[in-house]
This record gives structure tokens, sequence and C-alpha cells, in this order.
């Protein structure tokens, strides 16, 4: 008997028979998510493998992953794995592994729509005509033909948006630590910036798709907004503490930018005194973090944690694996 502890708000029945209809027999289920913290401790310890939560209530910390006395597995059905205790996991020999590329689609044109929209200034044309407003000749848009858009973080996201922005005619800027090789540049048309700071100085739309490391934290502050273009957009669908929430407030505010798309936040779900709900909302584009939430990467998620449930109880490497 292979037992399966389920810490997302997933019923285990859906996990059994899903695990069934591949074949797998002798599995038990059980999920824990509104258990009491010490019915969650007696379930651990004698757990094989543990499906993490898609919430990130739930954390797998340190101390978690002490009772895993069996566990070999821990498989999260997102792309986000914060809440897990990586090292720790490893230290213990358990496999972890997220669900990688599931909602890169989705995350890549929410990125392209706020720019756009932002550009096109839709929500003042929206809101204005909706009051029985006809500002036509004041509302002024402008064009994404010929605009530099910068791409900080060129992993699977950000090549998926710039693959996007290529019928636009935009000028493509991007910085990564690891630079991409010279024929994808060209097919790209991608232009590597190796000093960050050329990255504030050159666009007119900067969009974040970089991981949450010491690096990066508060990296978009008070600081690199004052090296951008007056006038340029900020669009964060990567981690919220990349950005300083009061800096950016402000900027929006003062007119020193010309609008932010934020889809992620320093504490989710946003909190009342967070000083981005204070903006004119003509200007911003504020989401719960949905970008990567569609009807169609929530299908990917769960066949891509059900197959690599599976092939570990089948003996087979798990796709996908974030430890050694």
């Amino acid at each position: 008997m292979t037992k399966i502890v389920s810490m997302s708000p997933l019923p285990a029945e859906f996990i059994q028979s899903m695990l069934e209809s591949k074949g797998l027999e002798g599995i038990k289920v059980v999920n824990v998510t509104f258990s009491s913290p010490h019915e969650v401790k007696e379930e651990l310890q004698d757990a094989e493998v543990v499906v993490g939560d898609f919430s990130f209530k739930n954390e797998i910390t340190a101390e978690t992953v002490a009772l895993l006395k069996n566990a070999g597995f821990i498989q999260q059905p997102s792309v986000g794995y914060q809440h897990i205790d990586i090292e720790a996991c490893a230290k213990s020999g358990i496999k972890v592994a997220n669900c990688a590329g599931a909602n890169t689609i989705d995350v890549a044109e929410y990125t392209v729509m706020s720019g756009i929209a932002l550009m096109k200034k839709i929500m003042m044309s929206s809101r204005t005509t909706r009051m029985g407003e006809w500002r036509q000749m004041e509302i002024g848009p402008v064009e994404l033909k010929d605009k530099t858009w910068g791409i900080l973080g060129m992993g699977r996201i950000g090549k998926a948006v710039a693959e996007r922005l290529y019928p636009f005619g935009v000028n493509m800027v991007y910085h990564d630590l690891t630079r991409l090789d010279e024929h994808t540049e060209k097919e790209m048309k991608l232009t590597y910036l190796n000093d960050i700071n050329d990255l504030w100085e050159n666009v007119d739309v900067l969009s974040l798709h970089c991981p949450l490391t010491p690096q990066t934290k508060n990296l978009i502050n008070k600081d690199t907004i004052g090296g951008m273009k007056s006038g340029a957009v900020i669009i964060n669908v990567a981690r919220g503490e990349i950005v300083n929430e009061q800096d950016l407030a402000d900027a929006l505010q003062e007119g020193k930018l010309a609008g932010a798309a934020v889809d992620v936040f320093s504490k989710e779900p946003i909190k009342p005194d967070n000083p981005l709900l204070e903006v004119n909302a003509d200007n911003l584009i504020l989401s719960p973090h949905v970008a990567g939430v569609s009807e169609e990467s929530k299908m990917r998620i769960m066949n891509m944690t059900i197959e690599n449930l599976a092939r570990f109880i089948q003996g087979k490497q798990p796709h996908n694996l974030l430890t050694d």
C-alpha cells in the first residue's frame, strides 16, 4: 500500500481515481487540508508521497520535513514552490518536483495583453465612456510599434513573451544571468544588455520574469524607477517582493511612470493597507495572481501532477525535479 498525503484542497478521491485510471493499485490518498496540526503530523509520519499545497497556505518547512520518515517524493501542483524548504528536502533525500512550464502560455499572454492595454489606455477609455463622456481626442493612446520592450529574465516565460511580441514590430532587449546563444538572439531579434542598469534607461515597457532571490528582492525601487524613461510602463508577473510596492505607487501617483500591471504582491491575498490600492485605477491594472491561472493551465497542472505521482510509484524518475 502506497500512502499519499495531499496538502492541497484537492479531493483525495480525485487523486486516487486518476492514479487508478493509469492502472495503479494499492494506493491510499489522505487529504489533510482541513485537518488539525496534530492530525497533519500523524498522517505525514508514514506518508510515502506528499502533494504540496498550490495555495501555499500549508508550508513544508524543515520541521515538516523532519516528520517525513518514509517519504521519498513531494509533488508541488503549481509552478511556484516558495513555501517548500527545498534545502531541507534535499538533505533528507526527498525528491521535489513542480509543474514548470504549465502556465507559460497564460503568463506570456497576460504580459502582452496588459502592456498593450496600458499603452492604449483602455482603463481610462472604458471608465470615461461608461460615464457618458466622449474623450476621443484627450485619452492619447500610443502605438507599440517601434517602442522598446525590456524583458528581465529570459526563461520559459521570457522567451514566450518575446515570441508573442515579435509580430508587433517592437525593439526587444533583455537581461539575464545566462545569455542566449547568438543564433536564438538573431532569430528572435533580441538584444542582450549585459549591464542591468541599461535596461532601466532604455525601455518603454519593462516586464519582470525573474525568480525571487536575495539579489532581485526590492530590485525595482525608487532608484531603479528613477533611472527609467518618464512615461515607461512596468509589468510584474514574477514575484511581489521583487518590486517595492510603496515606491511603485509613489511613481504612479507622481506621474513618473505611465502605468503598471501587477499580478503578484508581497503579501497575498492583497492586504487593505497595500499602497497600490491608493493609486488612480486609470494607470494601474491589479489582478489576484491570476496571470497563470486559466482552465487550460489548471488541466495541465493536474495532468503533470498525476503523471509525476505515477512515475514515482512505478520507480521512474519524475519530471521537473528541483532536487538531485
